[in-house]
């Protein structure tokens, strides 16, 4: 349980300073943690487990397991790469699991291809996208579609920019197969948004619909009373009704 104490730490501490204020049981100070690192530590559990929910339990736990163990800190190396790699851990622990548990209770196969089978397209159509401004969702869905051996590496280098020392580190493989994952993942990744751009282009201010049948309703209206007014014109005095 985090200690009731609540020691003075500057407005805007060093991450080094913040663990040892937190090891200190500076409730404030892993408040100021947490919420210096949420956004980070969410997406890597995210870009492992695809899921919302498991991601935001992934990372809860990785804080109890960092809290419990920060005073083991010492500043070798980052304090985000140090959590990162508590959260890659038990994200990948997790899918894992999950995994097994797919396998025994599945009722349709779900699986990616490694080399880059994005399956087929769940995301909101390109029209609600564009009318929207929703490109980052569209951006969001094409990652989730990365093969796993991909994503991962490509949320830690390419959103999260960390070296390919630290994504190694995290990930336990040799710094070329990062190099060549994070690679190949961007090329997948904008083939993929390529496709999906096209197709918005296609439907941007697209006239289908409502508005359609408003343009060739008046139009039609128009013209009629353009005839209406026409024939008037040319009727010989005497002959009108």
């Amino acid at each position: 349980m985090i200690s009731e104490k609540n020691p003075v730490t500057p407005a805007n501490p060093a991450d080094i300073d913040l663990a040892h204020a937190v090891a200190a049981g500076d409730q404030d100070a892993f408040k100021t943690l947490m919420r210096r690192h949420n956004q980070m530590l969410f997406r890597t559990a995210r870009s492992i487990l695809r899921d919302d929910r498991e991601a935001e339990e992934v990372v809860q736990d990785a804080y109890l397991l960092a809290y419990r163990g920060i005073r083991h800190y010492r500043g070798e190396a980052r304090l985000s790469t140090w959590l990162i790699r508590i959260v890659a851990n038990r994200a990948i622990r997790r899918r894992q699991r999950l995994c097994r548990d797919q396998a025994i209770f599945a009722t349709e196969d779900t699986t990616v291809g490694e080399e880059g089978n994005m399956g087929e397209s769940t995301f909101q159509s390109p029209e609600s996208a564009a009318a929207n401004g929703e490109l980052r969702h569209l951006l969001e869905s094409r990652i989730d579609r990365l093969p796993d051996l991909y994503r991962e590496i490509f949320v830690l280098r390419g959103v999260e920019e960390l070296s390919n020392e630290e994504t190694a580190g995290i990930l336990g493989i040799p710094e070329a197969t990062v190099r060549t994952r994070f690679f190949r993942a961007r090329h997948l990744l904008s083939q993929a948004l390529a496709k999906d751009l096209d197709e918005v282009f296609g439907e941007v201010y697209a006239f289908a619909g409502d508005r359609c049948d408003r343009i060739v309703a008046g139009v039609l209206a128009r013209l009629q009373r353009r005839a209406g007014r026409a024939a008037q014109c040319c009727t010989p005095p005497g002959e009108e009704s």
